[in-house]
């Protein structure tokens, strides 16, 4: 008796097969495809809501030079806008940092992340690449040897079991790559700040020309524009709180207070399109290598997003992989897969560390009360707050950081 087609596994293959379709995943397989490597992307989510789901939107300017590079950076150039000042509001006032001028003189671009998956997605379809959507991905097999496989889940409900070279792992914190790891093989490193926020996107043009922080007693709060018609806002919430605890006129009123509006002037007030709450956790992969499965993105590491350095990662981590696995697939050379996991080890440490220096100069220490702690800590803040206010080497080393990878 032969099984039915439902019930069959189907089998495929790849030299590389590609889990995730964010911005570590769909740079990767253009690069491997335009290296005439065959790929796939395998991506659990729909096209739409891969074109869709919103991100940060700062790109910093190591990523917008790879993607130039590799002829990426056609819509950022297009749409995106240049961005170098940040604004901080604090008891004593407010004050600029125009971080543009600052350090190696380093500006962001801001272009919503989904608008740059977009561009991927489309150029990486107009190469020919391809890619399965709402296809999931449950398991990767076999990596200790030369012919690792992905067990996936198909729309329709059928098992496919794909063969490769090498699996990359660019499917989040969750996904299947890190599910996937050997017992005992890997180390993991996992800080949780204390603090919690509650993102907001609101259909308003953006109120200042600056991102924009507030110290209030209250808790953060945040400005950053994403369009001309869509700002992103950040209140630090209650742990525990559920997105729609507050109606939106609460939410405007205590964004009003945080960002000291009645003394720097109004907020422009437009209906909130989408709420998330999210905890400022982080976490790190160690090693990024095990045999024939690479990490890279939120599947190597996961940062707080006060300093926006995830999807920034991702495209440099994505361009190191690629030209690794071209150089192993074409030329037989595996020195650059060899040196992977250390090579982005060393930006994903460097970036945590100034995402942690971020995070604790916005945010008081968490359920500490008023007691001795919490005011050494407030002090302490006050302090790296005027120090950055008034010391050029202060600066130059903020600016350098707040933009590096």
């Amino acid at each position: 008796m032969t099984e039915s087609n439902t019930s069959r596994t189907l089998r495929e293959s790849a030299d590389v097969v590609v889990l995730g379709a964010g911005p570590a995943g769909l740079v990767l397989g253009i690069l491997l495809h335009a290296a005439g490597i065959d790929c796939v992307i395998l991506e659990r989510a729909s096209r739409a809501h891969v074109r869709t789901r919103a991100r940060a939107g700062f790109l910093a300017p190591n990523t917008v030079r790879i993607l130039d590079r590799h002829g990426l950076a056609d819509g950022l150039h297009r749409h995106g806008r240049r961005h170098g000042t940040c604004e901080f509001r604090t008891e004593d006032g407010r004050f600029r940092l125009d971080y543009g001028a600052l350090g190696q003189g380093g500006q962001h671009h801001v272009y919503p992340q989904q608008h740059l998956v977009t561009d991927l997605l489309n150029h990486y379809l107009e190469l020919g690449g391809r890619i399965r959507f709402r296809t999931e991905a449950l398991g990767v097999h076999d990596i200790d040897g030369t012919r690792p496989t992905v067990t996936t889940r198909e729309p329709d409900g059928r098992s496919t079991r794909w063969t490769a070279r090498y699996v990359a792992g660019c499917d989040g914190r969750y996904g299947a790559a890190r599910r996937s790891l050997p017992p005992g093989s890997v180390r993991h490193h996992e800080y949780d700040h204390g603090v919690t926020w509650l993102g907001l996107l609101a259909a308003t043009p953006a109120s200042l020309d600056a991102v924009g922080y507030a110290i209030h007693d209250h808790g953060f709060a945040g400005h950053m524009a994403r369009t001309s018609e869509v700002t992103r806002y950040y209140l630090q919430w209650e742990r525990g709180a559920p997105a729609d605890a507050w109606p939106e006129q609460r939410i405007w009123d205590e964004l009003d207070v945080r960002m000291r509006a009645a003394e720097h002037g109004p907020l422009r007030r437009g209906r909130l399109l989408e709420r998330g709450v999210f905890d400022l956790t982080c976490d790190v992969v160690e090693p990024l290598r095990h045999g024939s499965l690479f990490l890279a993105g939120d599947a190597a590491s996961l940062l707080a997003p006060a300093a926006a350095k995830g999807a920034n990662l991702a495209v440099l981590e994505a361009e190191i992989l690629a030209e690794a696995l071209a150089d192993a697939l074409t030329r037989g050379d595996s020195a650059g897969l060899d040196r992977y996991s250390d090579r982005c080890l060393a930006h994903i440490w460097r970036a945590q560390e100034f995402t942690g220096w971020m995070t604790r100069l916005l945010h008081a220490t968490p359920d500490r009360g008023q007691d001795a702690g919490s005011f050494f800590h407030a002090a302490l803040r006050r302090s790296r707050l005027a120090s950055l206010r008034t010391s050029r080497i202060h600066q130059d080393w903020f600016a350098e950081n707040y933009v590096g990878v």
